[in-house]
This record gives structure tokens, sequence and C-alpha cells, in this order.
């Protein structure tokens, strides 16, 4: 019942006029504890090219439009929640970025199909898994900080990792929901739980095989990086 009225509680606001990527970055910082920052965003509608909305950024053949830091860089990712106001308030529509690694979630993505059949492999193995992001083209799942050089112990010992696999550790970012970016919506295939505290997290162990395995069966052998 209290995840039904939160539930209300959260449309409620967004009548009262308070913007869902305020309202979600808000609760990233300072419910889980979550650094952020905004995106670049897509330019205008009235800015269209022939590809659709680009990135706000100057590079006119950016490959992530709208979902990567710009202005301001990295580095200024926090959970100060003035901040996150001043932020969202003069760019309501801005992508949320969530800073991986460190104390931060880290995270695998691969490609959406990819990802919908390694989703299953893991449910069928009983393998418990925290929040899964998805957009058109890629999902990401959400797993427990982790090292590179622990990373490279563990892709070291495998036949072959396809390059479809992006891995977002220390120094990295992901783009969170209800974000729009160049490639479409981006939204919670599995949504973090109601309430306050950082979402349980996998470590990346337990879920790797599955999503090697998953990209490595695409028909390109899962050697396309597709954003």
């Amino acid at each position: 019942m209290r995840e039904i009225l939160g539930r209300r509680r959260r449309l409620r606001f967004r009548r009262r006029g308070k913007p869902a990527q305020l309202e979600a970055a808000l609760t990233c910082a300072l419910d889980r504890q979550w650094p952020v920052l905004p995106g670049a965003g897509l330019t205008p509608a009235g800015g269209r090219t022939d590809r659709g909305r680009g990135c706000a950024c100057p590079d006119p053949e950016c490959v992530v439009p709208g979902a990567h830091p710009f202005d301001p860089g990295l580095l200024a990712a926090t959970t100060d929640e003035r901040m996150v106001r001043w932020w969202w308030g003069n760019r309501p529509d801005a992508p949320i970025l969530l800073a991986t690694g460190g104390r931060a979630p880290c995270a695998v993505s691969l490609p959406a199909v990819a990802g919908a059949r390694a989703l299953a492999e893991l449910d069928r193995m009983g393998v418990r898994l925290g929040p899964v992001v998805a957009t058109p083209t890629r999902w990401s799942l959400l797993v427990a900080p982790y090292g590179l050089e622990r990373l490279g112990e563990l892709l070291y010992a495998k036949d072959h990792v396809p390059s479809a696999l992006r891995f977002h550790g220390e120094g990295g970012y992901l783009v969170l929901p209800p974000s729009v970016a160049g490639t479409g919506q981006v939204r919670w295939e599995r949504a973090p739980l109601a309430g306050r505290g950082a979402p349980w997290l996998p470590d990346v162990e337990a879920v790797v095989d599955a999503l090697v395995d998953a990209s490595t069966g695409l028909p390109d052998g899962g050697s396309r990086l597709a954003y």
C-alpha cells in the first residue's frame, strides 16, 4: 500500500508542475545517494536534422546524442540537493546521468535484443537482479561497484568478449529514466523498489557469463557496438 501511495504522491507533484526530470534526479541523489549531473540534451524540435533531433553539444557527428556530459563535466556529479535543483531548474528537460563507479553503481550494457535474452536466462537460473535501464537500442544492468583490475581478470578468463558489451565503471556514466536521448525514451525495465536507500545490486560476476553468451549469440556475433 505504501508503494501505491508513493506513486500517487509523485503523480500529484507532477500535476502541480514539478518536472519529471527534477523529481527523478532528486530521488537518485537524495534517496539513493547516486551522484548525478545533467546530460548535454537534444536540439529543440525546430532544430531537427534529416536524422532527427541532434545533440546539443558542438559535435555534429555525436554518437551518443543528448546522453553524455557536456557542461558541466562528469566530475561535477553530485548528490547535493541545491545543485540538483539549480541544474534542472535551468534545464528541466536535461537527461539524467549517473556517474558510475566509486561508491555508486556500475553497469554492464548490451544490445536490447541480447539484453532481453540475458534477463530471461538469469531469471531461469534464479539469479537475483538489481535495476535494469532500457533504451530502444540497449539495456543496462546495474551492478555493485567494481574496479578495472577485477573486471580485467574476469574478462581475461573468457574465450571471447563481444565488443557489443559496454562496461560502465569508474569514470563512466549511464543515462537514467525518464530521460530522452537520441535513441529515444529511457525507461526502467526493472525499476528500483520504492523507498529510501540505495537498491540492492548483484556482483558483476553473477551476470557477466549470461551477458557474454547473449551478446555472442547475436546475428553479427556481437561484434557490432550499437549505442
